[in-house]
């Protein structure tokens, strides 16, 4: 019989038999459905009920035994079933002591894993940005924090794309184990350390028990730089921008005095040369602009002759960008992007940088890498020039494959008036410098050619 209407109950009894209330309380709505079912079809939906609990608990069970087997212990547990055949079936002695040997030896190795992890694990470094070349200090610390000894466990520390292993001893409870830890920072990259992995096991290695541990640190390996005289840079020291080739009648960078035309400001009338000529002269000015740098770095595999001259393009490229903002210029700083595969017909991309401070460009220039698909040179020039028209010098830093005509057409492609020098990396080359008629092209062979060239080339 269904239950009695309440103030705060709606009830629909339906025609199979079914019957619904739904409950109302504040924002939650419960709603119940009650079916009337034969005895075949209740038992019928118990023993579904049941089949699928069996079902899950099985799963559940073989996830744990394929976790729990090392390699040795499925071995063991081969010798057990292959025993067990033998024996009965072949009447082998040899298959009854096979059997119970490997399973006398599986339930020994059992009580090793009894007992959860009471363990308070943390992973210190002593920095978290480094050089590349050299090497990153830390430690792991495990704490026991239960109150009752710890067994020994195997804590696995992934480094990139290796793994460190720390063996952990038999801990007291309060009992505390620092484990030094020491990271290789040979490349420039972004290395991460983390998660831990927890691993208790059994003497003989046959059964294992793992506990991930979510602590992680990513570490920057930032590239080689080196210091860069300011003046070198391209920075323009004065407050008022830097003069262009366009007259304008008013601004700060006087240019030459002219006849007066009608239109002409009086303001700008120069008296002393009108006295002098007996006609009204003005004045007129050039247009100044607030000098900006443009960094450009393109990426193309092709472009390079080995992975170590990346390298060095990638630090003479950072070292710039650096002390640019060091000096508190306004830079813009963009490199080749890779274009997606599943593209119709070519595309380009750029990819900017931050700039807000030395270290943001510093971690950017971590992932740089170069790639096939990645924009070629002039199309970097060009996507610039549309993204920063006011750039007043721009350096193009290149490996040592793109030949004198690549270099004009994109000097060619940046905004008219910009001074245009491109910096190519060729490991081991003298160092020089030979002046185009669109572009300056500077050969560097080390790291630290770069300061010298570079100031030789804004002094003359």
């Amino acid at each position: 019989m269904a239950p009695q209407d309440s103030p705060h109950e709606r009830r629909t009894l339906e025609s199979t038999g079914t019957w619904a209330a739904t409950r109302t309380r504040g924002v939650t709505i419960t709603r119940v459905v009650e079916t009337r079912r034969g005895p075949w079809a209740t038992a019928w939906f118990v023993l579904r009920r049941a089949a699928e609990r069996v079902r899950r608990a099985l799963a559940r069970t073989w996830g744990a035994v394929t976790r729990t087997l090392t390699p040795a212990g499925w071995t063991v547990l081969g010798a057990v079933l292959l025993g067990l055949v033998l024996g009965p079936l072949a009447g082998w002695t040899a298959g009854w002591v096979l059997a119970v040997g490997g399973a006398v030896l599986l339930a020994l190795s059992a009580p090793f894993l009894l007992g959860g992890h009471d363990y308070d694990v943390d992973l210190v470094l002593d920095k978290d940005r480094a050089v590349a070349g050299r090497e990153v200090t830390g430690s792991v610390r495990l704490v026991n924090t239960g109150g009752r000894p710890a067994l020994p466990v195997l804590v696995d520390v992934p480094v990139g794309e290796g793994l460190v292993e720390v063996q952990v001893p038999l801990l007291g409870p309060g009992r505390a184990h620092d484990e030094p830890l020491h990271v290789a920072a040979y490349r420039r990259g972004v290395i991460d350390v983390g998660p831990l992995t927890l691993t208790r096991s059994d003497p003989v290695g046959l059964l294992r028990r793992e506990q991930r541990w979510p602590v992680m640190r990513t570490i920057h390996v930032h590239p080689v730089t080196t210091v860069v005289p300011s003046t070198s840079a391209g920075v323009v020291r004065d407050l008022e921008g830097m003069p262009s080739a366009q007259i304008v009648a008013s601004d700060l960078a006087f240019h030459a005095i002219r006849e007066y035309q009608p239109g002409d400001s009086r303001r700008n009338v120069h008296w002393k040369s009108t006295a002098k000529v007996g006609r009204l002269m003005v004045r007129e000015f050039e247009e100044t602009r607030r000098s900006r740098l443009a960094l450009l770095l393109g990426l193309a595999t092709d472009d390079f002759a080995d992975e170590e001259e990346l390298e060095l393009a990638v630090s003479v490229f950072a070292s710039l960008g650096v002390q640019a903002l060091r000096d508190g210029q306004d830079a813009y700083v963009a490199t080749s992007e890779e274009a997606p595969r599943v593209t119709r017909g070519a595309v380009v991309s750029l990819r900017t940088l931050p700039t807000a401070t030395p270290r943001a460009l510093l971690d950017a220039t971590c992932t740089l890498a170069a790639g096939e698909r990645a924009t070629p040179l002039e199309d970097v020039a060009s996507l610039a020039a549309g993204t920063c028209p006011e750039m007043s010098v721009a350096f193009l830093v290149v490996g040592s494959v793109p030949g004198a005509d690549r270099l004009r057409a994109a000097a060619h492609a940046l905004p008219a008036g910009t001074t245009v020098i491109a910096l190519r990396c060729e490991r081991d080359a003298d160092p020089s410098a030979r002046t185009l008629r669109e572009v300056t092209v500077v050969t560097i062979g080390a790291l630290g050619d770069l300061g010298p060239l570079i100031h030789r080339t804004a002094r003359a």
